[in-house]
C-alpha cells in the first residue's frame, strides 16, 4: 500500500502573511498612483476650460440670427 501524504504537506505553498502583504501593499500603491493622475488630469483640464473674459480662443464666432442685418464696417 503508497504511503499517504497529508494535504498541507503535498502542496507546494501556501497562501501566507508575505504574499498578503505583498498584495495589500501592490494595491494601495495603484490606488495611490491613480488618485495622483485624477488630480493632475483634473489640474491641467481646468487650466484650458475658460480663458479670461469669457471667450474660448479657439471657439468658433456664433452664426448670424436670419434675417438679422450685419452692420456696415466701412465708414
Amino acid at each position: 500500500m503508497p504511503e499517504r501524504i497529508p494535504t498541507n504537506k503535498a502542496r507546494q505553498g501556501g497562501w501566507g502573511y508575505q504574499v498578503l502583504m505583498v498584495l495589500v501593499i501592490a494595491l494601495v500603491l495603484a490606488a495611490a498612483v491613480w488618485l495622483g493622475l485624477e488630480f493632475y488630469g483634473e489640474a491641467i483640464d481646468s487650466q484650458s476650460i475658460e480663458a479670461p473674459g469669457g471667450v474660448q480662443p479657439d471657439a468658433p464666432q456664433p452664426a448670424p440670427e436670419p434675417g438679422a442685418t450685419q452692420p456696415d464696417s466701412t465708414p
